[in-house]
């Protein structure tokens, strides 16, 4: 049976992923876990926070994504991104131009961050159709300051940054302008098309772990704003309730889900972030974030039991918040 697009499932991580790992080495601290962001290696009185992901899905700012996303990741550890390695796969037809425009986008993007570009790989690759950029955000911490996505406790408030499927709304309003413009204004694209403006998380994730009484951070990609919350839950062995109405999805969103028939809420969502943190401080969180002119709603709490993990609906009724199978902007491309 062929697998997903997307995302491997957490079953096929364990199962044969998880157990492949290489040598043990004392210095890791953190290794892969479902759920988590990062690595930390411990090196002396520091702790290095140290994360890669691949864009695949957008054809559009495929550099600048590529560093923004993976800083995210640093970022949700209360840490700094501070260096940058790229591996960048070009099709075989790929020229000098798309070599420009990549390096350009990413040093645009790490200028703005404070990161330093230190490394990588180029190179045309046979059989791609589209590029391919992978990454590798860093950052340094004092040693053991920083939280990750298995820090959750029961009781603390879940707290989101932004709005529901911020990235798969630009990427789905860049790369399908033309099907889109058919039935939604061009007003709306274009502003759905700036959301890219949107993808970083970095200022609201260091203000928030500034502010205290955070314990865990997550940016929730690929799955959207379900899957992330899911994750969490899953690094932390935690249960959830969240509230569907509390969940701010921006009107640009719901237009283009309703074209391609999609779900906003499982949709890829790099431009949000989830926050765990104990109910004394999640409302001064949300101020702080507020402040930085950064929208933060709380839309539920984390529970003891990892088996509870409910909706409450805007009708009021309560059910099973499906884990999803893959994002929903696989779903919308192969449609169109």
């Amino acid at each position: 049976m062929p697998l997903p697009p997307g995302k491997i499932p957490v079953d096929i991580l364990k199962q044969i992923v998880f157990k492949n790992l290489g040598a043990t080495r004392k210095e890791v601290i953190l290794g892969p876990a479902a759920g988590i962001d990062c690595a930390v290696i411990n090196l002396g009185n520091k702790s290095l926070i140290a994360k890669t992901d691949p864009i695949t899905g957008a054809l559009e700012r495929i550099g600048w994504l590529a560093v923004n996303v993976n800083a995210n990741d640093v970022s949700t550890f209360g840490v700094e991104p501070a260096f940058f390695l790229s591996c960048i796969l070009l099709p075989e037809k790929a020229n000098k131009k798309t070599v420009e425009i990549i390096s350009t986008q990413m040093d645009k993007a790490a200028r703005e961050l404070g990161m330093a570009i230190i490394g990588g790989h180029c190179e045309t690759t046979p059989g791609l159709k589209n590029p391919i950029v992978v990454g590798c955000a860093m950052g340094v911490a004092e040693k053991n300051d920083y939280v990750t996505a298995a820090g959750a406790k029961a009781g603390d408030w879940i707290i989101l940054t932004k709005t529901a499927g911020i990235e798969g709304t630009a990427i789905l309003a860049s790369d399908r302008e033309n099907k889109l413009s058919r039935t939604i204004n061009a007003s709306v694209i274009k502003k759905a098309q700036e959301f890219f403006s949107q993808i970083s998380v970095t200022k609201e994730a260091l203000t928030a772990y500034k502010t205290g009484g955070v314990h865990a951070m997550h940016d929730p990609t690929e799955g959207g704003v379900a899957g992330g919350i899911h994750e969490m839950a899953d690094a932390s062995n935690l249960g959830f309730k969240i509230y569907e109405e509390k969940v701010p999805i921006a009107s640009e969103t719901i237009q283009i889900c309703k074209s391609f028939e999609i779900d906003p809420f499982y949709l890829i969502a790099s431009g949000s972030m989830l926050i765990a943190a104990n109910r004394n401080s999640a409302l001064k969180i949300v101020r702080r974030v507020k402040r930085k002119g950064i929208l933060a709603t709380v839309v539920g709490e984390f529970l003891p039991s990892p088996e509870k993990r409910t909706m409450i609906f805007r009708d009021g009724t309560e059910g099973e918040l499906a884990r999803p199978i893959c994002d929903q902007l696989w779903m919308a491309l192969a449609k169109s």
